[in-house]
């Protein structure tokens, strides 16, 4: 693989990132897209007054001067609302193969050694040289014949072929009738080795402590189901079924989890050097908002699971020293937050945010 990334490239781009990127055109219908101006613009995509997805190494919020958006091998998700963008969470690619998952974040790279895979965009499939750019603008198009006026960008996440001998690469589509909602369809290069799974997890509920998980006819209270654990590792319980989740009168079937504070106090940080220190982790959007996973009716089989994981403390780096961790204030929240299914091509989950409660959203499905 090519890795056109240079020292120099490498400062011009970081530096440039302290500027917002965002670009916004209209249509005559008035759709406005979040899209690169041209393809040496920063990999950054999205509509306005809803989903954002960035690669390494962009930012799509900027934070700090400099800033790279965080971890490679992963999507950056973010919002947008009254021209401001927020991060919110990243999604992972985790593809199992004969029984050994491997992570797009955290494996090594078998380009620099380094943890993270490179990922990178086109507007086709076929396999290409990774890039620091967008690549692409994304390709725009009708796909309702009964609302014309209703569009759909798509782009293509390519990534570098995994140590386990998987080769995914992803389809991603956002529609303007719904904009907080991205589609995520996953499928293979030809020369992958069978994938068993190929998990797309969002893997920072931290950040917004989503402690609430709403099944079809239950809640699960993370502080409730790892209660008494406060070591620095995940916690783990069982995943799911398919036939717990939420289900609407079309068969789409959908699970949402969302913060048990107040927005008051899910904005508010602990005045302590050990909380000031990791700034990072303090709630910076004015507004809640629901995470979800939707699956449309016909698009899943009996393997379909709801799948989360706990954290007492924040993510660390994988830290021996268990002083470096910090307490998530309120108590265990989800971290990772997904949906498991056997793998087949062209399957498709759809990840969503909402400044609706979890009890509206579910109220409208």
């Amino acid at each position: 693989m090519n890795i056109t990334t240079s020292n120099k490239l490498k400062v011009t781009l970081l530096t440039s990132l302290c500027i917002l990127f965002f670009v916004f055109r209209s249509n005559a219908q008035g759709v406005q897209w979040i899209r690169p101006d041209n393809e040496k613009s920063p990999p950054v995509w999205g509509i306005h007054g809803g989903i954002v997805i960035g690669l390494w190494p962009a930012a799509i919020e900027a934070i700090r001067p400099g800033s790279d958006g965080g971890p490679r091998g992963l999507l950056r998700i973010g919002y947008e609302y009254l021209g401001m963008v927020y991060h919110i969470n990243y999604i992972a690619i985790e593809p199992v193969v004969n029984g050994d998952m491997e992570f797009s974040e955290v494996s090594p790279s078998q380009v620099d050694g380094k943890w993270g895979k490179f990922l990178w965009a086109a507007d086709k499939p076929e396999i290409t040289s990774f890039t620091p750019y967008s690549n692409t603008r994304g390709v725009i198009s009708h796909p309702d014949a009964q609302n014309p006026a209703t569009e759909q960008l798509i782009i293509y996440i390519l990534t570098e072929k995994f140590i386990n001998g998987a080769h995914p690469y992803l389809k991603l589509s956002i529609r303007s009738d719904r904009p907080g909602e991205l589609g995520l369809e996953i499928y293979n290069q030809p020369n992958s080795a069978v994938m068993e799974r190929c998990a797309l997890t969002a893997t920072m509920g931290n950040y917004s402590r989503l402690r609430l998980l709403y099944l079809k006819d239950k809640v699960i209270d993370s502080r409730k189901l790892f209660e008494g654990y406060n070591d620095i590792d995940f916690a783990e319980k069982d995943p799911y079924p398919h036939n717990q989740m939420l289900r609407n009168s079309k068969g789409d079937l959908m699970v949402c989890s969302e913060s048990n504070e107040t927005f008051t106090e899910l904005a508010s940080w602990p005045q302590q050097t050990d909380y000031l220190k990791k700034w990072g982790w303090r709630y910076r959007p004015f507004y809640k908002l629901t995470q979800y996973w939707r699956v449309d009716s016909g698009g899943y089989d009996s393997s379909l699971k709801v799948r989360v994981n706990g954290r007492v403390k924040y993510w660390g780096a994988e830290n021996p020293d268990k002083n470096a961790y910090t307490n998530i204030p309120g108590g265990p929240a989800f971290e990772n937050f997904e949906l498991r299914e056997n793998y087949q091509a062209g399957q498709k989950f759809y990840f969503g945010l909402s400044q609706k409660t979890a009890k509206e959203l579910i109220e409208g499905f």
